[in-house]
């Protein structure tokens, strides 16, 4: 990668040039997609209590206040009972989604600070 400003060559993970400091474009980090048909899960990062509304609305493609919203208006319009005991089954039954896969980039070392004067 180079600096667009400068024109020296740094670090593929570099957000700002080491030489003059210009900020870096943002590269989007490669996307992993696992080929197959979609899975309703419940969300390992997007859960209140057991991430069933959250793993719901990753399956929709919708936000998930959303999806929680819906659901507790439909709960309390069904008395209740239907609403809750629904989210307990579905709390038994989907699986729990794998968590999300996070390339950590590695740090340059900055070496020792300064000291502290006295």
């Amino acid at each position: 990668m180079f600096c667009t400003n400068c024109r020296r060559q740094i670090a593929e993970y570099s957000n700002f040039c080491y030489f003059c400091g210009t900020r870096q474009a943002e590269v989007a980090p490669p996307r992993y997609v696992v080929p197959g048909p979609r899975r309703l899960t419940r969300s390992s990062t997007d859960s209140r209590i057991a991430g069933v509304c959250g793993g719901l609305a990753e399956y929709m493609e919708v936000d998930s206040g959303v999806v929680r919203i819906v659901y507790a208006l439909l709960t309390i319009a069904t008395g209740f009972f239907f609403g809750i005991l629904a989210y307990v089954v579905a709390w038994l039954v989907l699986p729990l989604a794998p968590a999300p896969f996070v390339m950590v980039s590695p740090q340059p070392s900055a070496g020792p600070g300064p000291t502290p004067s006295a």
